[in-house]
């Protein structure tokens, strides 16, 4: 009795203390590092190196759910944070596999030049993309030059969402400003002198636009095609199937769009106006607008998902038919911003690669630093692309 009035009074005199809820340990001893809060996202360590995959055949294994003892993760506020599942706790550390030094290199600086000069946005720069320094280096880590050529992604239609999805970094407005009408031009000529083969396109959401910015998308394009493979990251475009139609027919080569969570979870990180059931629809559009066309989308772990949960939103992309998957580790921004609920360890996430593969992905890319452009122009996409356009 004396214990546990000395406990109560504890946690009334430190309302930051928290006690960590008991985890039964995985019967596939892969190490998880749990946390009840985060810390803001900064630059990671040397990112895992993605080995090209084929397409696998014969039984899948048994589901993770089976492998993977998955624990119930408090939904309750964060003990003296700004909100709901909000703050930031200085004691918890990120582990040594998500820290990397501060981007550098001659290539570094010269792409970063060329978009200052063409004025044009990247989500590399936008959403703090941890691998930042790899792709910008060509493939050489943040510090290093590499032996590829320095990718970026652009971002079209501005730099301000009209959306607020609570795990991005990207500035929101109401009202942004209108939409560059030179974008298109500026964009094709940045992307002619880079010399690339493979260029990602991604924008911020626009329901401020009649169609949610899909012709300006479009325009860019086609702008860019036919020397160059095309992959465009886009919004749902409020479910409007039209607007999917158009910039999936404008000559993309990939179609991606990020389902980003598990169903149980989409209100709490997206924004009230996306949800699971409109973007498998959106994906699944998309792949019969064109013959050969290659969708992609992309899950991140660490939001209080279980490991059946992730298991069946895999099994939901795969029943629309998608290519391509990405998985990696949510890095909270700011402290306004979602808390980290688990730090997920490379091994599960090597675990998570080989079960897509066995689902029937024809590409999978798994792990901590991975985001959904990550290595998008390596050569295993570009010649799925060119094999499913013969």
């Amino acid at each position: 009795m004396l214990l546990q009035k000395a406990l109560a009074h504890a946690a009334v005199a430190s309302p930051s203390l928290t006690i960590p809820s008991v985890r039964r340990p995985l019967r596939s001893s892969v190490p998880l590092i749990a946390c009840s809060s985060s810390v803001r996202s900064e630059a990671a360590s040397s990112s895992c190196n993605e080995k090209q995959t084929e397409e696998r055949a014969g039984p899948i294994a048994d589901p993770p759910s089976k492998l993977f003892e998955s624990a119930a993760v408090s939904a309750g506020p964060y003990p003296g944070g700004l909100g709901p599942h909000t703050g930031r706790d200085p004691n918890v550390k990120k582990p040594g596999w998500l820290r990397q030094r501060a981007p550098q290199g001659e290539k570094y600086s010269r792409l970063h030049d060329s978009l200052a000069e063409l004025k044009l946005n990247t989500v590399c720069v936008e959403a703090q993309c941890p691998n930042i320094g790899e792709c910008w280096n060509g493939g050489g880590g943040a510090g290093g030059e590499g032996d590829g050529i320095a990718t970026a992604t652009i971002m079209l239609l501005g730099d301000t969402c009209t959306r607020g999805c609570r795990f991005c970094a990207v500035k929101t407005s109401r009202n942004p400003a209108p939409p560059d009408p030179m974008e298109p031009q500026n964009t094709a000529r940045a992307i002619a002198s880079w010399g690339v083969e493979y260029i990602v396109l991604t924008s911020v959401d626009r329901d401020d636009l009649p169609d949610g910015g899909s012709d300006h998308f479009a325009q860019t394009v086609k702008a860019i095609k036919p020397e160059i493979l095309v992959e465009c990251l886009t919004s749902d475009f409020r479910g409007d199937l039209e607007a999917v139609s158009n910039l999936a027919t404008s000559g993309l080569d990939v179609f991606a769009h990020n389902i980003e969570t598990v169903k149980r979870l989409q209100r709490i990180v997206r924004d009230p106006r996306a949800g699971y059931e409109q973007s498998l629809s959106v994906l699944k559009h998309a792949k019969q607008c064109k013959p050969g066309m290659v969708t992609k989308s992309s899950i991140m772990l660490g939001l209080g998902e279980s490991d059946e949960e992730i298991e069946k939103t895999m099994m939901d992309l795969r029943a629309m038919d998608v290519d391509i998957l990405t998985l990696g580790q949510y890095l909270q921004p700011t402290p306004l911003h979602l808390t980290v609920k688990e730090y997920v360890s490379p091994e599960k996430f090597a675990f998570w690669k080989e079960y897509g593969e066995q689902l029937g992905f024809r590409y999978v890319a798994s792990g901590p630093l991975v985001r959904s452009s990550y290595r998008a122009g390596e050569l295993f996409v570009q010649n799925l692309v060119r094999e499913n356009k013969s």
